[in-house]
């Protein structure tokens, strides 16, 4: 299987990791995702859909907190993905992060998965 590091950056409260699982985009953002932070993972996923990867796997495990500017960078990459032909799926995402995208039902347009291995074991696309 085809793996590497892409990249990352980090700003305060966001650190987000980019590497390549076969055909698949794994983006990895840690600490906070609000406001402040939003433009630190939408450029990597932007920049992983140019790139081709259309596929992405949101690696939500180190994920501590999503506010409303983070479920939107992650819904327009979403649209992005799928006008592409591709899909976004989210990963390991931790109980205080999935309560939000229950309660905003975000939750219904993605497809969840437990852990990024099986995101990526998934044989979508």
């Amino acid at each position: 299987m085809d793996h590497g590091m892409l990249g990352s950056a980090q700003s305060g409260r966001l650190l987000v990791e980019v590497r390549q699982e076969g055909v698949s985009a794994v983006v990895t953002p840690a600490g906070e995702l609000d406001h402040h932070t939003a433009d630190l993972l939408r450029e990597p996923l932007e920049e992983c859909l140019a790139q081709g990867l259309t596929r992405l796997v949101v690696d939500c495990t180190r994920l501590d907190f999503c506010d409303s500017t983070g479920l939107n960078v992650l819904l327009g990459a979403r649209l992005k993905a799928e006008a592409a032909g591709g899909e976004v799926h989210l990963a390991g995402m931790q109980p205080v992060v999935a309560r939000v995208f229950e309660i905003t039902g975000v939750e219904a347009v993605f497809t969840l998965h437990d852990s990024v291995e099986a995101a990526l074991s998934d044989g979508s696309t």
